[in-house]
């Protein structure tokens, strides 16, 4: 339990901790994006729209950030389709066939000030977010090795 779990008026002043083994080198978030590698998620998806992909190196696990020689890192930013009642929510990203660490699934865009929620995607992945995200809001989601665009396509995108 974070402190912004338990007061979740606080990110709007500061960030949500993450686990920095999970994200690419030079991750830090901020109250409401992530810059990884000095690249802002938030500027990506202005640049290329969503889903989109980030790849760094990973960070040797344990070593509090070190960048590895050989292992890569992506993070995917993809867009709220659909928020349904009863937890579950649409990306326009299929995130099945990549090795997606939803737990440490984060709201960019803007500081929510909701208790978080567990939601599931449709395939039943879950992941905890703010309770009031909604249609258009962006999820960032770290994963383990090289992502390409092409393999988040979904047949709702066309």
């Amino acid at each position: 339990m974070t402190l912004t779990s338990l007061l979740p008026s606080l990110r709007s002043s500061i960030p949500d901790p993450f686990v920095i083994d999970r994200w690419p080198e030079w991750t830090h978030p901020t109250t409401t994006d992530v810059v990884v590698s000095g690249v802002s998620l938030l500027r990506l998806v202005e640049l290329c729209d969503t889903p989109c992909v980030h790849i760094a190196a990973a960070v040797v696990p344990g070593t509090h950030g070190r960048p590895s020689d050989i292992e890569q890192s992506s993070v995917i930013v993809a867009r709220v389709v659909e928020a349904p009642r009863g937890g579950a929510l649409v990306l326009d990203a299929d995130i099945t066939r990549i090795q997606a660490h939803t737990a440490e699934a984060r709201l960019i865009g803007r500081a929510s000030t909701r208790h978080s929620a567990p939601f599931a995607l449709g395939d039943g992945t879950p992941l905890t977010l703010p309770a009031d995200v909604a249609v258009g809001d962006l999820i960032a989601i770290p994963c383990r090795g090289a992502v390409c665009r092409r393999q988040l396509r979904s047949e709702r995108v066309s």
